[in-house]
């Protein structure tokens, strides 16, 4: 080895034990730590607008008392969060307010990042300080009054909030615990999946049960059996969130996006901490089930026959990878038949991911089928190879119908 070059390794080892350099690399773990947490709380899907840059806000928001705006969280002094300080950012996460005091709508969902350690809270601070800068002003509050008063949310949160961070229960091991952590926290899991108040708080009675949520029917996540994840395995669940596609199920609609932008990008062993906790989760007393009218069952059996047996076969084991099973299918077996309804009017598209690119279809069949032959097929499934769910209304696939009309209006 020269002269030189010992010289200059010798100089580097010198730099990279230096108090400086050390700090350097911390600070880049912590920026790349920020970045893999804001991820799982897929931060990118609520604070981009269509057509807009990452972060920098726009989305519109639809709760059942009007719009609100994501904010840009770039790092914009002006428009953005360029000028907030760590504690300032810290509070928002935590207790909901903002920069100048104001309380957040939560569309924001600080119920659940109140969870969130103070040193995550700050890693994603670092991340986010880092990303380009956007100039996007959004005007986040678009409710109309009484719900446009800030002030209102005194009210709310003393119901339906309950600040503080995540608590480990000392009777579960560690990978529940982490499971739990980011389920009831970053992942906020609960945002769409449990049923809400009338006053759009969570029904914490009905954790991860499912709720409704923009048209859509997010489904049962817990440990039932029937409609939720307990007969499914943590491998199924893993693939599933990893993937978009399971022997079950296929992710589309909202869920898609949350498999493509958090979900498939997560590490495998947090993937598995989730799998572990949903799947423990208590399941509520299975209520029985009306059995359907023979003459509907007739009726939704020909329809599946000569409409949907083709792709999802005839004993409803549908085609691993392509098209879900239906035979004892969680999804199938839901309370709400929103999501159900609505995917054979309008249609699905599965999630195409790097480990899944196929991302298989269905068409729409609003053109093709009436309300009452939908039901009928619906009530069918519901009700075939060893499920049972309540039977699909013509008046509740009307409703939805026209709900549809009127997005595409």
């Amino acid at each position: 080895m020269s002269a030189r070059l010992a010289a200059a390794i010798a100089g580097l080892a010198l730099f990279a034990a230096s108090p400086k350099a050390m700090a350097q690399g911390q600070e880049f773990d912590v920026i790349e730590r920020g970045h893999v947490l804001a991820t799982v709380g897929d931060c990118v899907a609520c604070h981009t607008a269509p057509g807009g840059k990452p972060f920098s806000g726009g989305l519109k928001i639809e709760t059942p008392f009007g719009i609100i705006a994501s904010p840009n969280i770039t790092p914009d002094m002006d428009t953005g969060i360029g000028r907030w300080t760590d504690a300032e950012f810290v509070r928002a996460m935590h207790e909901g307010i903002g920069r100048n005091g104001e309380h957040l709508y939560p569309a924001f969902p600080y119920p659940y990042y109140t969870k969130v350690t103070t040193s995550d809270v700050l890693a994603i601070r670092a991340w986010l300080a880092t990303i380009p800068a956007v100039r996007n002003e959004v005007v986040s509050n678009q409710l109309p009054f009484p719900f446009s008063i800030r002030a209102d949310l005194i009210g709310w949160n003393g119901l339906n909030f309950k600040e503080g961070r995540f608590v480990p229960s000392a009777a579960k091991p560690a990978v529940w615990n982490r499971g739990a952590y980011l389920v009831e926290g970053l992942g906020h899991c609960g945002a769409c999946h449990t049923e809400k108040n009338v006053i759009g708080g969570d029904k914490s009675d009905r954790a991860l049960l499912g709720g409704t949520l923009g048209g859509w029917f997010a489904p049962n996540i817990g440990g039932d059996m029937r409609r939720g994840v307990g007969g499914w395995s943590n491998e199924q669940i893993v693939a599933y969130l990893k993937t978009g596609h399971n022997d079950v199920a296929a992710a589309s609609g909202p869920m898609a996006d949350v498999v493509t932008q958090s979900t498939s990008r997560m590490a495998p062993a947090d993937l598995q901490a989730i799998a572990v906790y949903l799947r423990d989760q208590p399941p509520p007393q299975d209520e029985p089930t009306a059995k359907p009218d023979d003459v509907v069952m007739k009726t939704g059996g020909r329809v599946y026959a000569t409409q949907c047996a083709a792709c999802h076969t005839q004993p409803g084991s549908g085609v691993n990878g392509l098209f879900p099973t239906l035979a004892h299918a969680p999804n199938i077996q839901s309370i709400n038949p929103t999501t159900l309804i609505r995917a054979v009017l309008q249609g699905a598209k599965s999630v195409a991911t790097d480990p899944a690119p196929t991302g298989a279809a269905m068409p729409a069949f609003d053109w093709k089928l009436s309300d009452e032959q939908v039901a009928a097929a619906l009530t069918y499934v519901r009700w075939s190879w060893g499920n049972s769910a309540p039977s699909v209304t013509s008046s509740q696939v009307a409703d939805i119908r026209k709900a549809l009309r009127k997005e595409g209006d």
